[in-house]
């Protein structure tokens, strides 16, 4: 499996190695050693998610806030799409800024998304399914809905027609507005240094 890092910190893209024959293909689409030693820490997924969309629908971006915080392990298994992660996360070097990656089932490419980093996607075909492996169960009231739109984020969807979008999507604050609330992650600053022995 090759691992790239996002120009998000902390966020990968994995791909597997596929071994296709004549009746089709096979790969791994997920393996938690090799996560857990790219992340540094154990990984436990707590619940697994789908959602079927139509071509041209625009699903994000979408957080969690800490605690409960979640992290997702993100693949396509039918159809394609073009995902995105943004830093949600205060402090950041990064915050506001963005990465993306066309998933699709033949490249069984899939994404890490940590905690405090927002995802969302377009649909590039009809009977687009995606799977989301979380780190935490949902827990109502702990969503943070950024708007895809947002003109200061100003990412670049490649839309050429309206997309579909539900109501909370259409409707979300700004990331200026979430910022302002006081309820996004924070980056995680490294421990100070020991004292040396004396």
């Amino acid at each position: 499996m090759q691992v790239a890092e996002t120009a998000v910190p902390g966020a990968h893209v994995f791909t597997p190695l596929r071994h296709p024959d004549e009746r089709g293909v096979f790969f791994e689409s997920l393996r938690t050693d090799v996560l857990e030693e790219v992340l540094g820490h154990p990984v436990e997924v707590r619940q697994i998610n789908y959602s079927s969309s139509r071509r041209n629908t625009l699903r994000g971006i979408h957080s969690v806030t800490s605690p409960p915080g979640q992290a997702k392990y993100v693949s396509c298994v039918r159809g394609a799409l073009r995902d995105f992660v943004v830093d949600l996360r205060v402090g950041s070097p990064t915050f506001g800024c963005f990465d993306s990656n066309v998933l699709d089932p033949e490249s069984g490419r899939a994404v890490y998304v940590p905690e405090g980093v927002g995802h969302g996607f377009l649909t590039l075909a009809d009977d687009t399914c995606i799977s989301y492996a979380l780190t935490s169960t949902y827990v109502p009231g702990t969503q943070i809905d950024v708007n895809p739109l947002d003109t200061e984020l100003a990412i670049p969807w490649g839309f050429t027609d309206t997309p579909l979008m539900s109501p909370k999507d259409r409707e979300a604050p700004s990331l200026a507005e979430w910022l302002s609330r006081g309820v996004l992650a924070e980056w995680p600053h490294p421990a100070p240094p020991s004292a040396p022995p004396e």
